[in-house]
């Protein structure tokens, strides 16, 4: 199987480490893994901000540069979201608007083989030990794209449940928005603030050590908050936490 990473813009410039945690991750399970130098960004940003158009040849690089691969990983549940679900409809708009069908067939074959990581662990390696070890006490928060667009579900608890030494706590309110929604958190700054408050005062009364997400952009929204405040929780991508081995243990 020809495995693609796909790090997303905001991993490839303030969070390496969860990109080289993926690949850590999945070589130890026996998966190769391509980092294609070509990829750039998804296009979400531009979408979501009102720019249909000029998320177009964002989303033709991405079918050219990965359309070659068996699965694409991601890091990413809310750029994962985009390849899923707004490629399709950005293709079947661009028809609608007289503009042929050609979007559509561009990314029509790379949409079905996006997959979040823990979706590629436990839906495709079909595994959910996969021998990391972090003995730390963690809850977990399940973002926004990952929750209801890609509907993942039970399949990060799963994860890590498994994990040996992991105490994993319930969080109160855990299906609720973080507030960072990325551009809505610049236009709408008050109330994104506000909702991160909620979540770091949900967070912090779970008396765990690390806030676990599997997006890195909510993950600094949050641990801005948690900074600012002082709770003394970290927020740790869950790429990280699975990584992790008995002798390597990150604190």
């Amino acid at each position: 199987m020809r495995v693609a990473l796909f790090l997303t813009c905001v991993n490839d410039t303030l969070y390496p480490e969860t990109g080289r945690a993926v690949v850590t991750l999945l070589t130890r399970l026996g998966v190769e893994v391509d980092f294609p130098m070509q990829q750039t960004c998804c296009g979400q940003a531009h979408y979501n901000t009102g720019y249909r158009h000029e998320a177009e040849p964002l989303a033709r690089r991405f079918a050219r540069v990965f359309g070659g691969y068996d699965a694409i990983v991601t890091p990413s549940g809310s750029c994962g979201a985009m390849v899923r679900e707004l490629y399709p409809r950005m293709g079947e708009r661009a028809r609608a608007e007289g503009r042929g069908g050609t979007l559509a067939a561009a990314v029509a074959p790379v949409v079905p083989k996006t997959y979040e990581l823990t979706e590629f662990l436990v839906d495709v390696l079909g595994v959910t030990d996969v021998g990391a070890y972090y003995p730390h006490t963690v809850t977990y928060h399940p973002t926004c794209h990952g929750l209801r667009s890609l509907g993942l579900g039970d399949r990060p608890l799963s994860l890590l449940r498994a994990v040996k030494g992991l105490d994993l706590v319930e969080l109160p309110g855990a299906e609720e928005c973080c507030g960072f929604g990325g551009t809505f958190a610049v236009k709408n700054a008050e109330v994104s603030a506000a909702m991160g408050a909620d979540k770091v005062r949900n967070a912090a009364a779970t008396g765990a050590r690390v806030l676990c997400a599997a997006d890195n952009s909510c993950l600094m929204h949050i641990g801005g908050i948690m900074a600012r405040q002082g709770t003394g929780m970290r927020p740790v991508h869950i790429a990280e936490i699975l990584a992790s081995t008995e002798g390597g243990a990150t604190a």
